[in-house]
């Protein structure tokens, strides 16, 4: 028998960006979700058709909840109420469809404890013990679905979601403790020791800690014990946090890495208390940066350590991004954040990175089985990586990945150096037949591409020359020497307002006729 709390104890606090304008176009029934509008005339959006999958996602997960707290009237508060007690009477016992998905029942379920005093403002007894028994009747599904769920984000925000509902909601010591102990073993398994998240992806990083920290806080705030390994979780994700942040603030877009509004950040950081100076390399998450004198490189040496955890992987390995001052220079595309099915894998491939792509085939092979989902079934196996620093204070890494070895006979082999002011970076790309192995006779094509951000202006020097400049004048030149530089175009996928155009520098050649690409940039007057 399902036991029912009578009430709530606390709602805990939740650190995403409030938009008042969004919760006022919900009191006109117009539903600003996943990059969508949905106008409702007047009807419930739960009982017309939704535009996307990622629309009813967000609509379902309750998430958009918190922009009604940025404008807390009694209209707002009862429409809020309206729109949950029609959830609760349309979906809250069918457990089947886009409703029951792991990952949204679980930000549904935070959603709901975070903003019951939105929800709650002013309902009626009998509202109350629906909206009670519902969240009890949800919390109990989600510890049963947890079993069947795949290792990765979805199940760490599960595990997030029922410790967060045990101090919420009155209940024995017992079971406070119990929903502890099972966060500290997913927290364990997840959370790397370098603080980097399993799925490689730096953007999981700061989406888990933004619901860490308001757990952090209340089990705090109610005098319970902490689970052991929460509070050193959160203070080894912050510096690996930090690692992937650029000079201007924004997070480097590796595997599922979308955009990051910044006051999404800046939330997060505020309550960063191991401040410094980001580390050199993140050696299980396999990651390398070369940062001095305002200038940072990052550079992905990595590849997913298991299969369910390439989900959402890319093809991006030896990939790089390059920023300096304020602003982001070379990028990779990022992943879209509500795109559709074929940006996403679009996305996915090595040619939306900034790296070297052999025969227009992508260092990883991805399934395209509908059953098995988008998982890495081949490709990268084996990265080596060497890093030193030369007698005149230059940082080097050198990297190799075997991704094409299989299929087309050659590894690919990247150096990167970083001059010791900041001003100069030295590249060089390499196709190396490994000894013993027989050299190919067949012509292959292959393209180094370099993804500028948007905001980047270029301008041809010369045929194998380009400026690159910021809106602030900051100016820095790509040269491959005896090389033609192409500008093409591109696309950036992970805008914070949606897919956008952009531009790439690419150089194009054919093995075996030419194996070495020598480019450099450095900073212009």
């Amino acid at each position: 028998m399902l036991q029912v709390p009578d009430r709530l104890i606390v709602a805990p606090t939740d650190l995403r960006a409030l938009d008042p304008f969004v919760a006022e176009e919900m009191l006109e029934g117009r539903y600003l979700l996943a990059g969508r509008v949905l106008e409702t005339l007047g009807h419930s959006p739960f009982t017309v058709d939704l535009p996307s999958h990622a629309f009813a996602e967000r609509l379902h997960s309750f998430a958009w909840l918190r922009h009604i707290r940025a404008n807390k009237t009694e209209a707002a508060c009862a429409h809020a109420r309206q729109l949950v007690g029609e959830w609760i009477a349309r979906h809250g016992k069918r457990r089947r469809g886009v409703a029951w998905e792991a990952n949204v029942l679980a930000e549904r379920v935070i959603a709901w404890l975070s903003h019951s005093t939105v929800i709650l403002q002013g309902a009626e007894a009998g509202f109350y013990r629906r909206f009670m028994k519902s969240l009890a009747y949800q919390v109990r599904y989600l510890r049963k679905l947890i079993g069947c769920t795949p290792a990765g984000e979805a199940r760490l925000r599960m595990r997030i979601a029922l410790a967060m509902a045990s101090i919420s909601m009155p209940t024995r010591a017992a079971y406070i403790r119990r929903e502890g102990n099972r966060l500290d073993r997913e927290l364990e398994r997840q959370i790397l020791a370098d603080g980097g998240h399993v799925s490689r992806n730096p953007r999981a990083i700061l989406d888990l800690l933004i619901d860490l920290l308001p757990l952090r806080q209340t089990y705090i705030n109610l005098g319970h014990d902490l689970p052991q390994k929460l509070i050193p979780a959160i203070d080894r994700m912050y510096p690996a946090l930090r690692f992937f942040r650029h000079q201007g603030g924004d997070l480097a877009l590796f595997n599922g890495a979308t955009g990051t509004p910044a006051s999404e950040l800046i939330s997060v950081l505020r309550y960063d208390e191991t401040a410094g100076k980001p580390f050199k390399a993140l050696p299980h998450m396999n990651y390398q940066r070369l940062s001095t004198e305002g200038t940072t490189i990052i550079v992905d040496t990595g590849h997913p350590s298991s299969s369910d955890l390439s989900r959402g992987a890319n093809a991006g390995c030896l990939s790089f991004e390059m920023s300096s001052g304020r602003h982001r220079f070379i990028i990779n595309s990022g992943t879209p954040k509500y795109g559709s099915r074929s940006y996403r894998e679009a996305a996915r491939s090595t040619a939306a990175h900034s790296t070297v792509t052999l025969n227009e085939t992508s260092s990883s092979r991805f399934s395209k089985s509908r059953l098995t989902g988008p998982l890495i079934i081949g490709g990268v196996s084996d990265v080596q990586v060497e890093r030193w620093e030369d007698p005149h204070g230059n940082d080097w890494l050198r990297a190799s990945h075997d991704g094409y070895l299989n299929e087309f006979g050659y590894l690919h082999q990247r150096e990167i150096g970083l001059a010791a002011k900041g001003n100069k970076i030295k590249g060089h790309d390499r196709l190396i037949v490994p000894e013993g192995k027989p050299t190919r006779d067949e012509i292959l094509s292959v393209a180094a591409r370099f993804h500028i951000h948007p905001a980047i202006a270029l301008s041809r020097q010369d045929n194998e020359s380009v400026r690159m400049r910021a809106p602030d004048g900051e100016t820095w030149i790509f040269t491959a020497p005896g090389l033609h530089v192409m500008i093409d175009e591109d696309i950036f996928f992970a805008d914070v307002s949606g897919v956008r155009p952009s531009q790439q520098l690419v150089i194009e050649l054919t093995l075996p006729e030419t194996t070495d690409i020598r480019w450099m940039l450095r900073r212009g007057e």
